[in-house]
Formats: structure tokens, C-alpha cells, sequence
């Protein structure tokens, strides 16, 4: 299943001007591989950031949602920003359930 990770974080915290966020965001991708194979996380589809919205996208194909959450726990994704974690659905899949 798809999931959208939307991580919002002030310009206070962010990894551009924090010196302990910018450590933790430097190490989140080599945490990130290790930490999701704990979880029942296939696999990191897309990371984006959009720097001067101060937000971070991110598609994971996973199981649960509350793996994702344990995931941006472990690897500091909660430490420096708010997160929600939405279904996704793609949209072939939306219409081939539209049209049956």
C-alpha cells in the first residue's frame, strides 16, 4: 500500500538554519535503509522537499501506517518536523475501480 509522509517543520528547526537538525537530516537516508527493513516497509518510492515550504514529501510502500510512524521516530523525521502519513491510491487504480 501507498502512503504519502508530509513532514512540516518551522524555519527555526530547519535542517538549513539548526545545526542538530541539519545532523540528523545528513544521517536520515543511510537510517532510513536500515531502520525500514526493521518495519514492513517495502521500499522508499519518492523523497521530495520543497526547502522554502519548509515540507518534505515522501511515498513509502508499506504495510501499516504505524510502521511509517515508528519509522520517522527512529530515524528523527518527528524530531524536527509535524507529520502526517496518508493513504495513497494511484490513479489507474482509482479508475479501474470506477470503472467495474
Amino acid at each position: 500500500m501507498l502512503f504519502g509522509v508530509f513532514a512540516t517543520h518551522s524555519p527555526e528547526s530547519c535542517p538549513i538554519n539548526n545545526e542538530a537538525s541539519k545532523k540528523t537530516f545528513i544521517q536520515m537516508k543511510n537510517k532510513m535503509d536500515v531502520e525500514m527493513k526493521k518495519y514492513n516497509i517495502n521500499k522508499i518510492v519518492e523523497f521530495y522537499m520543497s526547502v522554502l515550504e519548509h515540507q518534505w514529501i515522501i511515498i513509502i510502500d508499506a504495510v501499516h501506517a504505524h510502521d511509517i510512524e515508528r519509522l520517522c521516530i527512529d530515524v528523527g523525521i518527528s524530531s524536527m518536523s509535524t507529520v502526517k502519513i496518508v493513504p495513497m491510491n494511484l490513479y489507474e487504480d482509482v479508475i479501474a475501480r470506477l470503472d467495474k
